[in-house]
């Protein structure tokens, strides 16, 4: 059976919302609460890759594991793969990268995306959800996914190109994209050999590197679509979401 790793880029110095990994909800930092979302898919070991200590402690005051890495990195993506060399853990098959701000992602999507990339002996996979509400189309901070067939819950379909601003008229096979991925080893020691691309740089996504450089990305379709925190309006609506279940 392959053996998957978990691992969280989280650094404090995010540009729309600095400081946003130790954010507060229902008094647990948003960093810990993606946390305790991996520990409960239950796939495999979950390691937060920072550069920051304030984060390293208050995933390991929280009863998390955690690695300090370089603040030199440009990309969660290089982040990981270092993490991943300084564990040295044995006998990995592939890694799943979670990022850091997706604090109400779905427990059941995580497994979801792992089961369907290792059953079917893919090299890199994330997840794409249907797109309910007309203003995502031009929302900025909402990555949109072309897929080259349609998706649908039995089926694994590959990615044609990810953006972030768009024509409604235009939203055929569009999907909102969450920021999950799952990669072979080999893959993504293959993605951080390589050079950012201009697309990846300009539109700050960094999946774009593997497309561009012909590796496929492919799609599974996510039961839910979760909010990523990428501002502070984001931070207070999910606050208010998941403070009011209590």
């Amino acid at each position: 059976m392959s053996k998957t790793l978990i691992l969280i880029p989280s650094r404090m110095s995010a540009s729309r919302l600095p400081g946003k990994p130790l954010l507060k909800i229902n008094g647990l930092s948003i960093i810990s609460h993606v946390y305790k979302k991996a520990l409960e898919a239950n796939i495999g070991e979950v390691y937060v890759a920072t550069e920051d200590k304030e984060i390293l402690d208050d995933v390991k005051i929280n009863g998390g594991n955690a690695i300090i890495t370089s603040s030199k990195h440009k990309t969660g993506t290089d982040r990981i793969f270092e993490a991943y060399k300084n564990l040295n853990i044995k006998n990995v098959d592939y890694i799943l990268n979670l990022q850091g701000d997706e604090p109400v992602i779905d427990c059941k999507d995580i497994v979801k995306l792992n089961n369907k990339i290792i059953n079917n002996n893919l090299e890199m996979g994330t997840l794409a959800c249907k797109i309910s509400e007309v203003h995502k189309y031009t929302d900025e901070n909402i990555v949109k996914v072309i897929s080259k067939e349609k998706l649908t819950e039995n089926k694994v379909v590959k990615a044609e190109n990810f953006l972030r601003k768009m024509k409604i008229q235009n939203n055929k096979n569009i999907y909102h994209h969450v920021g999950i991925y799952l990669y072979k080893v080999s893959i993504l020691e293959k993605i951080v050999s390589l050079d950012q691309t201009e697309n990846e740089k300009v539109n700050r996504l960094e999946q774009l590197r593997a497309l561009e450089n012909n590796i496929d990305v492919n799609l599974v379709l996510g039961n839910s679509s979760p909010i990523g925190i990428d501002t502070f309006e984001d931070y207070k609506l999910v606050k208010n979401l998941l403070e009011s279940k209590n």
